[in-house]
């Protein structure tokens, strides 16, 4: 079994078990997330695109408060407690929500507590990401995620697969309730991974279950003096922005060419569904073999190639049918590329760094950059222009992206590099039983 395991995966003997549970964490976690997102992406479109800019603002908001409790728990805990806490806070808020939507009459529903779900889940969505995989970051050395990250994040879509299939089957047959419920089973599991997951394997460092300690702010603090996790902050906020533009752009044709909200839901499910058995192939296939024939820049330099060819395409033709396959394939490539990519440039930090300075660039760094997204969609629309228009203004922006992708990704050899060798024994040094 080992072997057959060995031969999918470039994994070591003692790293199996880590692996294993590192896929069925990400499963679970993005599984979750799936069951949920089509109804968050449903409230999005029956909302329209001229409120999505004020959701997004309270996203934003509620980014800032989630992050400034979490730096409060990471300083203060080891991270195999305080990650069960944050998951495990996650499930009560559902369970509030399974018992708001079931007590309150559907039109109050509709019309305060959907723009509140939406943002819980802006929010959760990105701390859920953000803890698995500053976790993995941790745990793993920067040799060991651009070997293993890659079928770690096929636990990930295949669990993107099962959750997007459960609500585009069930849409309209179970209350939107009990889908909350399906996502706190998950969560728990998550919480139980961790619990689970093998001692630090890589060094034996006690210190590794210690509670990271620092102050509040002292995430933004580096990041501000760091040219590289500003980098990380640029590069992110240039996806998130186009990301953006493309999620306004869905809600705009879906909310025209779809008007009932179960088949809009299951519009949207079908596309998680694609988007995520086109990463799994992907990952298994393509995702470990780059980065190690051509390195993490090149990996994610073909992130905005990608971009600036399908927003050309939606230049050329602005119809629901070719925004899909746009997003089909650019969610695709994020999932299977450029996130496994992107994490490994964060295996190169200082703890402290993977989970403070990781934590703001991933999720308030996020929103900010959707903030500068949604708001300068409605501006463009008022200059006059359209979905042709506005696809032309992000493509340009590709040149941007894939100049800064290759230079972090040098910056990530070159890091990796001084921190192998201040591991390394000195030379000429030995053994005790060999002196």
């Amino acid at each position: 079994m080992k072997r057959v395991f060995t031969k999918i995966v470039d994994v070591k003997p003692n790293e199996i078990r880590a692996l294993l549970l590192a896929f069925v964490f990400n499963f679970v976690v993005l599984g979750g997330y799936y069951v949920i997102r089509p109804i968050r992406d449903e409230i999005g479109a029956d909302r329209g695109v001229e409120n999505l800019p004020w959701m997004y603002t309270g996203t934003l908001i509620g980014m800032l408060i989630a992050n400034a409790l979490y730096a409060a728990i990471v300083a203060r805990m080891s991270r195999r407690r305080f990650i069960p806490i944050a998951y495990r806070f996650a499930i009560a808020n559902l369970f509030l929500f399974f018992l708001l939507m079931r007590w309150m009459p559907a039109a109050q529903v509709r019309a305060t507590l959907a723009p509140i779900f939406f943002i819980w889940v802006s929010v959760f969505n990105l701390f859920a990401t953000t803890m698995f995989w500053s976790f993995m970051a941790d745990v793993f050395a920067p040799e060991q995620g651009k070997r293993l990250f890659g079928f770690i994040a096929v636990g990930g879509s295949i669990g993107g697969i099962v959750g997007g299939f459960v609500t585009s089957s069930l849409a309209g047959k179970l209350s939107t309730g009990l889908f909350l419920l399906i996502t706190a089973v998950m969560l728990e599991i998550a919480a139980q991974c961790v619990r689970r997951f093998p001692a630090d394997f890589r060094t034996h460092d006690e210190r590794s279950e210690q509670p990271i300690g620092g102050k509040l702010w002292e995430g933004a603090t580096h990041i501000a003096r760091s040219p590289y996790l500003l980098g990380l902050a640029a590069f992110l906020m240039i996806y998130t922005l186009t990301n953006t533009w493309a999620y306004f752009q869905q809600a705009d044709l879906t909310q025209h060419h779809l008007q009932d909200r179960a088949a809009r839901t299951s519009f949207l499910a079908n596309i998680d569904i694609a988007v995520n058995t086109i990463t799994v192939l992907i990952q298994i296939f393509l995702t470990g073999r780059l980065m190690k024939w051509f390195g993490v820049g090149i990996t994610l330099v073909l992130m905005p190639l990608l971009s600036a060819v399908g927003f050309a395409a939606i230049g050329f033709a602005p119809v629901l049918t070719v925004l899909a396959t746009f997003q089909i394939l650019r969610r695709a490539a994020g999932f299977a590329l450029l996130r496994p990519a992107r994490e490994v440039l964060f295996t190169v930090l200082r703890r402290e760094d993977k989970y403070k300075a990781k934590s703001l660039i991933d999720t308030f760094g996020y929103r900010f950059g959707d903030q500068i997204g949604a708001w300068s969609y409605p501006l463009m629309r008022w200059f006059g222009l359209g979905l042709v228009g506005i696809s032309w203004v992000a493509g340009p922006l590709g040149a941007i992206w894939c100049v800064l992708g290759i230079w972090l990704g040098r910056n990530q050899r070159q890091l990796a590099e001084a921190k192998r060798d201040q591991t390394a024994p000195l030379p000429g040094a030995a053994a005790p039983e060999a002196a």
